[in-house]
């Protein structure tokens, strides 16, 4: 059916498939919520079909980016409509798209959170008003800091706390736990909870970090999604849960130092930059954490 709406925001872009999308996914980057595989998994488990645009020049495409109609893919408004908000619960991801620098793509697609690494490579940004929280660099805490956190992990360890890996556990497994935890912590449902054992099945090859147990017992766990780029390493932290009981120990700031510190050693070994994203900069421990960064909307 003829639809002037779409035929203007899709001006000068081709429709391409998913394979070739992948592919330039894999040669200019992206991050969690572009990921080709994330992309089609989610949009799969929510069964809303999703489109795949190329934007070309001089032969090449020189962007690309999944969309649900007039919305980039996996948004939430999207979602909301059609009644499936508590399919899945992305936050408020950094998006960066497979964009060549300099390509000044017209994206007209709606979308927030765009990174300032498209600056000069999309011709329609607008700022946003709100910020993203990106983790500093382990040199940028001070030494204070420092000093608190491997304390407090040493008080964990001699109190029988064990840090051991998500990719050890079931998705039916991790989203027990994450289900107990984070209810005790916030005292009501956590987001997308009827379909978490789905997404932590689909989006298993992504999951990331550690959680803490103690006596047996599992006190702190985040959820991480993971995606490396040619010229980056994305991660995005959704949310978590802790046990109060043990906020003795406080195992969320533990888990915390754990995961950054991983993170950052995984990303030096692998000489690349690491953009390890809280989402939106609206509470004070995120500052804690991070330094807050620009974004830009569509």
């Amino acid at each position: 059916m003829f639809n002037p709406l779409q035929r203007w925001r899709e001006r000068g872009w081709r429709p391409i498939s998913a394979d070739l999308y992948a592919q330039v996914w894999a040669r200019l980057g992206g991050s969690v919520v572009t990921h080709p595989q994330v992309v089609s998994r989610l949009s799969a488990l929510a069964g809303i079909p999703v489109r795949y645009l190329g934007w070309p020049l001089q032969g090449e495409l020189q962007a690309a980016v999944p969309v649900w109609g007039r919305h980039l893919a996996l948004s939430r408004d999207v979602l909301k409509r059609q009644g499936r908000r508590d399919f899945f619960d992305l936050g408020n991801a950094e998006v960066i798209l497979p964009v060549a620098r300099g390509a000044m793509a017209p994206v007209r697609q709606r979308m927030r959170y765009v990174t300032t690494l498209h600056e000069g490579g999309i011709s329609t940004l607008r700022k946003q008003r709100e910020e993203l929280a990106l983790a500093r660099q382990p040199e940028e805490y001070g030494k204070k800091f420092r000093y608190n956190q491997r304390r407090e992990l040493r008080m964990l360890e001699g109190a029988g706390g064990e840090i051991l890996p998500v990719s050890g556990l079931s998705p039916d497994a991790l989203a027990a736990i994450y289900t107990e935890l984070f209810e005790k912590r916030w005292g009501f449902a956590v987001p997308g909870k009827q379909h978490l054992c789905e997404v932590f099945d689909a989006l298993k090859d992504f999951l990331w970090g550690n959680y803490l147990q103690l006596d047996g017992n599992p006190i702190a766990v985040q959820v991480l999604y993971r995606v490396e780029s040619p010229d980056w390493i994305s991660i995005e932290y959704i949310n978590g849960g802790v046990d109060p009981a043990s906020r003795d120990f406080s195992p969320g700031s533990v888990l915390s130092f754990i995961n950054t510190q991983s993170a950052w050693e995984d990303a030096r070994a692998r000489g690349k930059p690491l953009r390890y994203s809280f989402g939106r900069a609206d509470v004070e421990y995120k500052d804690r954490w991070c330094n807050r960064q620009p974004v830009f909307q569509v």
